[in-house]
């Protein structure tokens, strides 16, 4: 009870944080609209939104950057504190927040923003299940936890390059390992560099993408030259790795009985007599 208690004062805490400093920007850019008379007449407020389609991540983009150019300070902690909170919470939705990242701080600074982001949030996720959650990611997900831990044992002389092969090839969910492997006594230091190698591939494919469309107008720019290398150089550093890690583990590691859903009934069931 304690642990669920301590959890919650912790999740309470940093979302009436990332509340204020939402709610509490400072004066944003003003945009004066074209043909407009007076001085204050046309005078528009940008006003952020999540965006649904690719115009509206455009405007986004536009509306960010065009207001990280007066606060860059506020844009930067904004945008790494909600990062944090979903990463550190379990919570889905990292694609969109690196898409964005790329969006507004461009290719190469927002790949370097998302890694440290991921590996940092990861890490607050693996201490938290390690404080508050170990018993409770156990109850929750036994049948699971129980195949994970006999994974591991099996491959605890390739550990790192074991981890690894789960990031670039996601058979579990990154935040189902992000808490589970306090309960699989993976060592800090090897959790913590698993998440920073492990996801740069997808991180990359993210960032670069919403680098991408920020800039696309138009279908004919999709097909540019300059796209289309573009996007050749995105799946080569997306498959490159993963071939590598790929022929790695079909002679060091085993990780027969595991699906991109996570492990299959049969594992489960052999699991299940062995107890």
């Amino acid at each position: 009870m304690r642990s669920l208690v301590g959890l919650a004062a912790i999740v309470a805490a940093a979302t009436v944080y990332l509340y204020l400093l939402s709610t509490h920007l400072p004066p944003g850019p003003k945009h004066v609209q074209p043909g407009s008379e007076g001085e204050d007449e046309g005078v528009e407020e940008y006003r952020l939104k999540f965006p649904s389609d690719l115009d509206e991540l455009r405007e986004l983009a536009e509306t960010l950057k065009f207001y990280k150019r007066e606060h860059h300070g506020y844009v930067l902690l904004l945008f790494c504190s909600a990062y944090l909170y979903k990463q550190s919470f379990a919570i889905p939705g990292s694609s969109f927040l690196n898409m964005l990242a790329g969006a507004i701080f461009g290719p190469w600074e927002g790949l370097v923003l998302a890694c440290l982001l991921t590996t940092t949030g990861s890490t607050f996720c693996f201490l938290l299940s390690s404080a508050f959650g170990k018993q409770h990611v156990v109850q929750v997900f036994p049948e699971k936890v129980a195949l994970l831990q006999r994974k591991v044992e099996e491959n605890r002389s390739s550990l790192f390059f074991f981890l690894l092969f789960l990031r670039f090839f996601p058979m579990t969910p990154n935040w189902f390992l992000n808490i589970t492997c306090p309960v699989l006594n993976i060592p800090m230091p090897i959790f913590f560099f698993s998440v920073l190698i492990g996801l740069i591939p997808y991180n990359f494919i993210c960032v670069r993408t919403g680098s991408m469309l920020s800039k696309i107008s138009s279908l004919d720019d999709i097909f540019s030259w300059g796209t289309l290398a573009q996007l050749l150089a995105i799946a080569l550093m997306a498959l490159l790795p993963g071939a590598l890690i790929k022929w790695y583990g079909k002679a060091h590691l085993k990780v027969d009985g595991m699906d991109i859903n996570g492990p299959s009934q049969a594992d489960i069931k052999q699991d299940r007599k062995r107890q």
